[in-house]
Parts: C-alpha cells; structure tokens; sequence
C-alpha cells in the first residue's frame, strides 16, 4: 500500500492558520499569497478526507483538532533536521505549450501561478501539437485545434478571432488597404496553423490559399516577419496583443473572423489526480476566465 504524505508546506500552512486563526496574518508569517494560503488548507484536507476547519473564524473540528497535534508533533522532529524539512514536498510539473501562447499568453501571467504555488517547480517545454511537435512527457499540454482529441482528457480554455496585421512601415509603402480585395496586391505571409481562406471565406472571396511567399509554423515568427515589413499576417488577436501593444503591427481592417481553433489544456487519464496537475489547471482556467 503506497501512503500519500501531504506536502510539508500544507502542513506548516495548517499549523499557522490554526494557530494564528487569520489566512492574512498566515501569508504574512509564511511569505506568501492569502490564495496560497487556502489553496494548501483545501489541499491538506483533500489529501486527508476530512475538514479540519468548521467556521469562518477557523476553529477546529475535532478531527483537526487531533490532527493538528500529530502535525506539531512531526514539525518538531522535523525542525532538529532543516534540510529534510527544506527538501520535503515540492512536486514537479512539466506543462508543454505552444510557443506564442507561452510568450503572449502565460509568461505574462505566470508570477501569479509562482506566487500562489511556491511548491512547483514548474518546467515549460516547447509543442505545436497541430504540426506533430510534441514535447515528451509532459504532465499537461496546451493544444491548439479543434478540439477532437481522443487520445487525451482535455477542456476549452480560449478561443480567438483572426484579422490582418502588418507593420507600419509596410501600410505607409503599399497601402492603403481600404478592403478585403485589395490584400490581392499585398505580400501574404502563410501559416499552417492559421490559413487565409477563413479570413478570404468570411469575406466572400473565392480566392485560392497563397501557394508563394514566406511561411513560417509559429504565429510568433509570423508577427516577427510582419513586423520587419515582409507582409501581412493573419494573426489571433489575444496572440498578437504584444505586437499590437507595442505598435510593430496594426491592424488593417476593423473587423475580425473566429478562428475555427482553440486553445485545449489536455491532459492523459489520470494526470488531474495529482494536486499539483489540478492547481495548474483551476488556476489557468481561472486566469483566463
């Protein structure tokens, strides 16, 4: 029979907050988020099956009452012999992403994840699932597509709209573009992961998808060349946002198409039995939300 022991941290959270009976004075004492706080209580007593707190006011129920003996008991020991204490409890979780969805997307929020989640030690690999670059091993994936994955579980976390883009400098030389017809005269960077007949379909063009001319696999190489003057991509909006924000790339036209993929975490059977897989997802989705 394999015993789960609960992370260290979980234990050392609950004896502060059982102590101190605050969540904010127990991130204070622990140097960390009130959200860290909770998190590591709810994990404790899902690890434990049972509740160790009965009201808002944090008093103990007879469980934890006991429970919070045993705990103070083993951090005694524990505290004699710090370099078992420093090494006990963190998990690894290694989470592959596309690589603009990573840049544009997650990066920006990440610290937030880190704060909250001390005890991860989170490793980040490179994929394009879509083009069959996939990172081995890894404990969560980000996909982007249509969603019709049968080999994973997996859930929807955001979809996108697509719309031209090109860099200034490219519009003041070969604009203006006044409307869909007029990209015929422009240099159209290609993608496989997002092809211009949705955006030529969406505009009743009966035009044929660009057999010449730069193309790259990676929506962040593609605003990379669009911001050098090479063209005009097709870009996801929430993809693009740097781009935008930084004034290397416009936007063309006003309007935008749903692009027919979305991003997926994905993740094998049995993977969201790990706390540290359940964190991650819950606090992506939350973060997205």
């Amino acid at each position: 029979m394999t015993l789960r022991i609960p992370p260290i941290q979980c234990l050392v959270t609950f004896e502060a907050l059982a102590r101190l009976r605050s969540v904010t004075l127990a991130a204070e004492e622990l140097c960390v988020t009130p959200s860290a706080v909770s998190h590591r209580v709810r994990q404790l007593e899902q690890i434990l099956g049972t509740k160790l707190f009965g009201r808002a006011d944090f008093s103990l129920t007879t469980d934890g009452s006991e429970y919070l003996a045993h705990v103070r008991e083993g951090l005694a020991v524990l505290s004699r012999f710090p370099s078992t204490q420093a090494a006990g409890g963190r998990r690894k979780l290694r989470v592959a992403v596309t690589p603009t969805f990573a840049r544009s997307i997650l990066i920006p929020r990440l610290r937030q994840f880190l704060e909250a989640y001390p005890e991860i030690d989170l490793a980040l690999q490179v994929s394009i699932p879509l083009l069959d670059v996939v990172a081995e091993d890894a404990d969560l994936m980000v996909r982007f597509g249509t969603g019709r994955y049968a080999d994973v579980e997996h859930v929807r976390l955001i979809d996108d709209v697509v719309t031209p883009l090109a860099s200034p400098a490219y519009l003041r030389e070969h604009g203006p573009f006044d409307t869909p017809e007029d990209l015929q005269r422009a240099a159209l960077l290609r993608s496989p992961l997002d092809p211009w007949r949705t955006w030529f379909a969406a505009h009743g063009l009966d035009w044929p998808e660009p057999a010449d001319g730069s193309s790259f696999n990676d929506i962040g190489l593609t605003c990379d060349a669009a911001a050098q003057g090479l063209g005009v991509a097709l870009v996801r909006l929430k993809l693009g946002a740097p781009w935008l924000d930084n004034g290397s790339l416009e936007r063309i036209f006003p309007d935008a198409v749903p692009s027919p993929h979305a991003h997926h975490l994905c993740w094998r059977t049995g993977a969201m039995d790990r706390w540290e897989c359940a964190a991650f997802a819950e606090w992506l989705q939350k973060s997205l939300g």
